[in-house]
């Protein structure tokens, strides 16, 4: 357990936080060379999972995302780039291009047990529950880090926004970092059990005859730093499925850390437009979206598009 003030750039609140910060508008070379890679697919077809940015005129893009990479790693944990030209583009063409630039942050992983790479998030019209992840949904979410019921979670998380909401569906973003701070400011008393085990519904996302559930701390430290894995709405689910009530103990904490991760003076919101693109390190930064309302028209829809970045483990769901 870290019991003392964390400080860096990770630890930013809206106060703290530069406008500019964390933003990242694609320059006039990157998008030329975008577009070229676009050219090529259109001569030269192949799946996206099949993609590999060694095959492509790449040079500015890479040296770009490598920017973003370290302000994932070691800057405030997000960056928001702008954009990808897509009313020059097919849409299969801009999945193409995203799933591009995300392997040069890190290595594409498999977001379902059943091999997955490409994930779209569009509500389905079905409330969330076991099975149903409340990404497939227009309900408001909780704060959270993606993954977070897994063996294996991703260290980056990666989405492209194609259409937005008609109204609402606002991104919203705090680092758990801050979040950690100010429980240990406030409520010293409750952060101990933050790192000890909840049980975590999987989502039935696993064999048929694995476990149902993992078992996880909602903080711990690796190599020195603190990395989180949360989700409150996968607790509850997770603790039921075990047959094991929630402990007061822990109910009391998790209610302090939604506390105080919905505090306004410590997240930020992001409205998506068509094209950008959001990147978050998945272990340090949690993040919600508002509840929304979709557009009539089928085409125009909600409809963003999730990758998961990991480095370390195999490619499979598991790692």
């Amino acid at each position: 357990m870290i019991d003392r003030e964390i400080d860096g750039q990770i630890a930013w609140t809206r106060a703290t936080l530069a406008p500019v910060e964390g933003w990242m508008r694609l320059s006039e070379a990157c998008s030329a060379e975008l577009l070229g890679a676009a050219a090529q697919l259109r001569a030269h077809p192949l799946p996206v999972l099949a993609l590999d940015p060694v095959d492509f005129d790449l040079g500015h893009c890479r040296r770009a995302m490598a920017d973003i990479r370290q302000m994932l790693a070691h800057g405030p944990g997000f960056a928001i780039v702008d954009r990808l030209p897509l009313e020059r583009i097919a849409r299969e063409e801009a999945v193409a291009l995203f799933w591009l630039l995300s392997s040069l942050i890190a290595r594409p992983v498999a977001q379902k047990w059943d091999g997955t790479m490409v994930y779209d998030v569009r509500d389905t019209g079905r409330p969330p529950g076991n099975g149903v992840r409340p990404d497939i949904t227009n309900a408001e979410q909780s704060f959270h880090t993606d993954n977070s019921y897994n063996l294996c979670p991703p260290e980056y998380v990666g989405l492209l926004c194609l259409h937005p909401a008609m109204e609402g569906g606002v991104s919203r973003i705090v680092s758990l970092v801050s979040a950690h701070n100010e429980v240990r400011r406030r409520r010293p008393q409750v952060l101990p059990r933050l790192y000890r085990p909840f049980y975590f519904d999987r989502q039935r996302e696993h064999a048929p005859d694995d476990i149902m559930v993992t078992h996880h701390p909602i903080f711990e430290v690796e190599s020195g730093r603190l990395h989180g894995r949360l989700s409150r709405f996968q607790v509850r689910n997770g603790q039921a499925l075990a047959g094991v009530p929630l402990d007061a103990e822990g109910e009391t904490a998790l209610d302090e850390l939604d506390r105080t991760m919905d505090r306004s003076d410590l997240c930020m919101d992001f409205h998506f437009e068509s094209g950008q693109m959001q990147f978050l390190n998945n272990r340090q930064i949690a993040h919600k979206r508002t509840g929304f309302r979709d557009w009539p028209e089928p085409d125009r829809k909600r409809h963003l598009v999730r990758l998961w970045l990991r480095d370390h483990g195999r490619r499979s769901y598991n790692g």
